[in-house]
């Protein structure tokens, strides 16, 4: 079983201010360092205190509009403060926040907001028309809408490179500033919550699947941010650069960092390389999360000897796209002038991620770290009899800690297969080395890592069969040197669409109905689809099939 014992930071979790939800270590900050900044987006300062007001005022007006301990309310946005200002709003009133990718299209929105019977989605107003065609046919009755440069200043201080048309027909919906602004905000009434109530639900795979709302309680909010901030020794001093997307549960974790420590953060909506360089330069930041494909384009850029880059001291990163080795982090440690670059965290969607961190000084290039504290176990099991295994043996990952889920929603059967008597079984291949370093080798599960997003086959597969002309599809990942994995959609059919539809009709097609992530990049008609004998169609043949192409292929 994996062990970290440093001797440089405690074996256990030490909470700042005690257990409470993070909403609460908002307004401690707002107290003590009002006048601080808490945000700094594109050179707009938003303090502790102006944070914590927003928050106030949003939840007030969402308590005079239903909302309560235990509901549901979306959120449908890009990195930005109002998803903070919304995240923290919903969590002051107990209620349970539901991140929604700004990837998503009508039929995702519809699907997850019945899932959780939302009735309220805060959303950017780009994404209000798809919203407003969604709440034909789901739970939601209420949109309310801003622009992502609500809190852009006149002259932001990096280039700010995100286009989003507005829409022409906002009818029916609330301005979230309107909110904001208002001096008049009721008082936001008390809510008594236990720390292990669900504080947010997040859509995964589980094991197989349509995507299923992982509940995780406001603990495992608490305790992943406090490992973030132990395993990489980031105090309240920290000037932490923020360009991961921070609805998804990665750059979530460092969101919640940030708010459990007081710090100040430096928010972006788009991550481009110089745009990275030019805020390190400018504000000095010191820690960073970024992707090795990032560190790489940044290695590479033929102005990064502009800029002063001497102040980031740390650097943890995830090897998406490509993997971060010893080269590359002496590559970052020449450019930053001795600044480290690591391999931040194993971690899925079920345990709030960062379920590991790189000590540090001791980095093994290729592992992921090892646990950061005495109570997050870790373990390799057999896939089948789920007995634990030898050190470097390769078999499933199995974890338990204070932050692993609560279940699936409404799917006891799904989480009895992943869940049994606190133990998480992830469906990933891994190893634990004889330093206690584990390492991730691939996924057990059939759902697709692209772009560092997670795709499920069935769902592809399920909005594919929506075209009128496929009367089958197959889905799988295919490796990908620039995404980890690129989906390919293999296709029967009908028999009145053959010879007079395309493969491109049908990309373009996705293209327009999906998120970018989850659209096929490649589509291949087949007369037939490999099936068992009662009519199961198998992803495995055709993910041999196409490894052996490849293989012929070199």
């Amino acid at each position: 079983m994996a062990k970290f014992i440093p001797a440089d930071h405690p074996r256990m979790p030490e909470y700042r201010f005690g257990i409470k939800r993070l909403d609460e270590y908002l307004k401690i900050h707002a107290g003590r360092v009002p006048n601080k900044v808490s945000v700094n987006y594109y050179g707009r300062e938003i303090t502790w205190g102006e944070l914590d007001l927003y928050v106030d005022r949003l939840a007030a007006y969402l308590a005079g509009h239903g909302v309560k301990k235990g509901e549901t309310v979306c959120v449908f946005m890009q990195s930005c403060p109002q998803f903070m200002i919304a995240y923290y709003a919903i969590q002051r009133l107990g209620g349970i926040v539901v991140p929604c990718s700004p990837m998503f299209k009508e039929w995702e929105i519809e699907y997850e907001s019945s899932e959780v019977n939302a009735k309220i989605i805060i959303c950017n107003s780009y994404l209000y028309p798809i919203v407003k065609n969604a709440m034909q046919n789901c739970t939601l009755e209420q949109a309310i809408i801003t622009p992502i440069e609500d809190f852009l200043p006149e002259e932001p201080v990096v280039p700010f490179n995100f286009q989003a048309p507005e829409p022409e027909d906002t009818e029916g919906a609330v301005w979230l500033m309107d909110i904001l602004n208002d001096d008049a905000a009721a008082e936001v009434p008390a809510v008594e919550t236990d720390i292990e109530d669900v504080g947010m639900m997040m859509f995964t795979s589980g094991s197989t699947g349509l995507p299923k709302g992982a509940m995780l309680s406001y603990m495992s909010s608490l305790y992943k941010a406090v490992v973030t901030a132990t395993c990489y020794h980031t105090t309240e001093h920290v000037k932490y650069l923020c360009s991961q997307p921070i609805y998804h549960i990665a750059g979530m974790v460092f969101m919640h960092s940030h708010v459990y420590l007081g710090a100040t953060m430096y928010m972006i909506t788009k991550i481009e390389p110089e745009v990275i360089m030019q805020l390190v330069d400018k504000y000095h930041c010191d820690y960073w999360y970024g992707s090795a494909l990032m560190n790489k384009a940044i290695i590479e850029h033929p102005d990064v000897k502009k800029y002063d880059l001497s102040s980031l001291r740390q650097t943890v990163t995830t090897s998406f796209g490509i993997q971060l080795t010893a080269e590359m982090a002496e590559q970052w440690a020449e450019i930053t002038r001795g600044g480290t670059l690591v391999e931040w965290a194993y971690g899925m969607t079920e345990s709030h991620t960062m379920d590991t961190g790189t000590p540090i000084g001791r980095p093994k290039y290729g592992s992921c770290g090892m646990p950061v504290f005495d109570n997050t176990l870790i373990k390799i099991v057999d896939p089948e009899t789920k007995e634990e295994l030898p050190v470097d043996s390769i078999g499933e990952i199995a974890m338990n800690h204070p932050a692993v889920f609560k279940g699936y929603l409404n799917n006891p059967e799904a989480t009895a297969v992943t869940l049994r008597d606190g133990w998480l079984y992830t469906g990933d291949s891994g190893k634990i080395d004889e330093d206690g370093y584990l390492y991730f080798l691939g996924r057990m599960k059939e759902m697709i890592k692209t772009s560092g997003f997670s795709v499920f086959p069935e769902e592809v597969e399920m909005y594919m069969c929506r075209h009128e002309a496929v009367a089958q599809a197959i889905v799988i990942g295919k490796p990908d040197a620039k995404r980890g994995e690129l989906i390919k959609a293999f296709l029967r059919l009908n028999d009145e669409y053959k010879g007079k539809i395309t493969e491109q009709e049908l990309l373009d097609w996705a293209k327009e109905k999906m998120a970018a992530y989850k659209r096929p990049r490649e589509i291949e008609f087949r007369d037939s689809l490999p099936a068992t004998g009662t009519g199961k169609l198998l992803r495995r043949v055709l993910r041999e099939e196409e490894a052996k192409k490849m293989e012929q292929q070199g």
